[in-house]
């Protein structure tokens, strides 16, 4: 008896089948991920903004003029308190996970506000102000105003 011992062509093309069906099973979890893990960059970066502008204000003679009074325009926060490398750092952060002009902030020599949209969550902003706030959002916060929104 002369027979060869292999796979058919269907077992192959079962398996690969199933190897198919798992790979995009993972690859729709890991975008998820991705996402989470963006939003978790937003709101860290965003947290490192209100600590160091605490830090500013108190350095400042309490108040956050010189950096911050002109430096809202609507368009863009990386000018917001930009003689501090760590808040124009982290602030140019957040800009980079989100599309041109999305993040918005408001300030004036004595309050600050700033808020980012979420990738991962459709129609959520994340938010701080100067009153100690920090949380989500689903208004954003419009530009000039120096404090978040409520709700």
């Amino acid at each position: 008896m002369n027979t060869k011992r292999g796979f058919t062509l269907i077992e192959l093309l079962v398996v690969i089948a199933i190897i198919g069906i798992l790979s995009s099973v993972v690859l729709a979890s890991l975008n998820t991920a991705r996402s989470r893990g963006a939003d978790a960059n937003i709101k860290a970066n965003l947290a490192t903004v209100a600590v160091q502008a605490e830090l500013y204000y108190d350095s400042n003679s309490s108040t956050y003029a010189g950096g911050a009074i002109d430096a809202c325009t609507g368009e863009t926060a990386a000018s917001l308190f930009e003689d501090d490398t760590a808040i124009a750092n982290a602030v140019t952060e957040v800009e980079s996970r989100n599309a041109a002009g999305s993040v918005v902030c408001g300030a004036s020599a004595s309050a600050y506000a700033i808020s980012s949209p979420l990738p991962g969550t459709a129609s959520t902003f994340f938010c701080v102000d100067s009153t100690g706030f920090r949380g989500e959002r689903t208004t954003n916060l419009t530009a000039g105003n120096t404090s978040c929104p409520a709700s």
